[in-house]
């Protein structure tokens, strides 16, 4: 195998520490975002109706879940909470239970990176069984997901005068 043939799957591993943890240039990244951030502000949500940052962290750790899932062809119903997409705040919204929920999606995005990065370039292309998309499209995919749910949980930050842009 060439470091030509390498570079894909290098990318793609590039992008998404750079989407969850590593420092990038588009500014600040999903784990970052949550730096500092307690069980009530997690908890908090701009209108009944609304996600609240705790949300969007399990939401997040799920999809990381989901991909990997399709990738390694696994059965469905292994993630720890009961449920899909979207999860309920624990009530009570202890420290406790926000610190093992930000555990479980560094978990659940290191257990996805090592996926990827365990795949040949070939793979790419390949769309797994049962999935709409090419291995490239949902690994990808999973970058954005983070970047763009990064801006959701700042922009609520933002929205409880906790936050100072940073």
């Amino acid at each position: 195998m060439t470091a030509e043939s390498e570079l894909p799957i290098a990318l793609i591993l590039q992008l998404l520490d750079e989407a969850y943890e590593r420092r990038g240039w588009h500014g600040p990244n999903l784990r970052g975002s949550l730096r500092g951030v307690r069980a009530a502000q997690a908890a908090w949500r701009p209108s009944p109706r609304r996600h609240n940052i705790w949300e969007e962290v399990l939401h997040a750790a799920y999809w990381k879940y989901a991909v990997r899932r399709r990738l390694t062809g696994a059965k469905q119903g292994s993630f720890p909470l009961k449920g899909s997409n979207w999860f309920p705040t624990p009530s009570p919204a202890s420290e406790k239970t926000w610190t093992s929920h930000r555990a479980l999606l560094d978990a659940e995005h290191r257990r996805l990176r090592e996926t990827i990065a365990r795949l040949e370039p070939g793979d790419l292309l390949r769309r797994p069984r049962g999935s709409k998309h090419d291995i490239r499209r949902m690994v990808l995919g999973v970058g954005a997901h983070d970047l763009y749910h990064t801006g959701q949980i700042r922009l609520l930050k933002v929205l409880q005068g906790r936050s100072r842009g940073r």
